[in-house]
């Protein structure tokens, strides 16, 4: 695995007070964010450690397992929790959406120019610059919708005991888990290559129910939201 640094630009000092939580941070315009930028998506809030307290055992809720590839036996339930839906796998990269720089044909061999679901404006989300996450297609093993589920959802991504929060932005085969954008793995320290990217892990994705980031683009709304639903999760269990 080839760990990438995070560039931290110059903002502004900003204090972040969430569910009892005060943290210092910094912030910036959404254009002036890139996913090279974006070490605010590192969230005040209840620690990796603490989460992962609460997701040890599965109250499996997948009628069946999925794959984390093509290659590999079906291992990965999806669990559900008070409040929550988790499971634990590896992430592979999704550079789905709008055209840039870093997610193109050339750079993605399974490059497509849509997502499941757009940003405010309409457009296809922009998986450089924004974190999200992508859920398999309803199937017969499990459907996302049946859960209070939707485009927008938040959820904790934690990885190397470090915790992001982004929306569900896309949706994924049916029999595959284990998926987020080049933005998710940029603000976690995994290699965002979409050709040859990614971690076998474990990350584990928590995905609170009922919930939705508007606009769904936001890095600081999914953040501020997050952080608040995580410590309630916490609360909860």
């Amino acid at each position: 695995m080839i760990l990438r640094s995070i560039k931290v630009a110059a903002c502004n000092v900003v204090i972040f007070a969430v569910a009892g939580l005060s943290a210092f941070g910094c912030s910036a315009s959404e254009e002036e964010m890139s996913a090279d930028t974006q070490s605010d998506s590192l969230a005040a809030g209840p620690t990796a450690a603490q989460l992962l307290e609460k997701v040890k055992t599965c109250n499996q809720v997948s009628n069946g397992k999925y794959r984390t590839d093509d290659e590999t036996s079906a291992s990965v339930a999806v669990c559900d929790k008070n409040g929550a839906v988790f499971w634990k796998a590896d992430m592979d990269i999704d550079c789905d959406g709008l055209r840039t720089s870093k997610c193109n044909e050339n750079t993605d061999p399974w490059y497509q120019n849509d997502t499941a679901f757009h940003q405010s404006n309409g457009q296809p989300l922009n998986a450089e610059t924004t974190p999200y996450v992508v859920v398999p297609s309803p199937s017969g093993t499990w459907n996302y919708k049946n859960f209070g589920i939707q485009g927008g959802s938040v959820v904790a991504i934690i990885y190397n005991n470090k915790v992001i929060y982004a929306p569900v932005g896309d949706t994924g085969p049916t029999n595959i888990i284990g998926e987020a954008s080049y933005g998710a793995a940029v603000a976690l320290g995994i290699n965002p290559n979409p050709a040859n990217g990614g971690t076998d892990g474990p990350v584990t994705y928590i995905v609170f129910k009922n919930s939705k980031v508007s606009p769904i683009e936001s890095k600081s709304k999914a953040a501020e939201l997050g952080a608040q639903l995580a410590q309630k999760f916490i609360d909860n269990n």
